[in-house]
């Protein structure tokens, strides 16, 4: 199992950026998908998930209003739009999913992509 994350990029303060990552290989079934965050010098950080069945979602308060998770669950893809945009947020995003193969269960973690917010 793979997990491919893009989208990221430099974009002015207030601007946006959409992430995706998609999972391959061989995927029974996803049951969360969930956005990290690691800026330098800090913690790493968990910014959204959502759980695939029923759909609900949880946000980091600091992102809560700016920032929106989804899925395409025929298409094994999480995206996360990232809205009003602050310097703040400037760090890498990785992506994570709890995925299961066959009878097997485990936690699988994409390469990040950088997002970097300028004034």
């Amino acid at each position: 199992v793979q997990l491919q994350a893009s989208g990221g990029g430099t974009v002015q303060t207030g601007g946006s950026l959409r992430l995706s990552c998609v999972a391959s290989g061989t995927i029974t079934g996803v049951y969360t998908w969930a956005w990290y965050r690691q800026a330098p010098g800090k913690e790493q950080e968990l910014v959204a998930e959502i759980i695939t069945r029923g759909g609900s979602t949880n946000y980091a308060d600091s992102v809560k209003g700016r920032f929106t998770i989804s899925k395409d669950s025929a298409k094994k893809t999480v995206y996360l739009q990232m809205d009003s945009l602050k310097s703040e947020d400037t760090a890498v995003y990785l992506c994570n999913a709890d995925i299961r193969v066959h009878f097997t269960r485990e936690k699988y973690w994409g390469k990040g992509t950088q997002v970097t917010v300028s004034s």
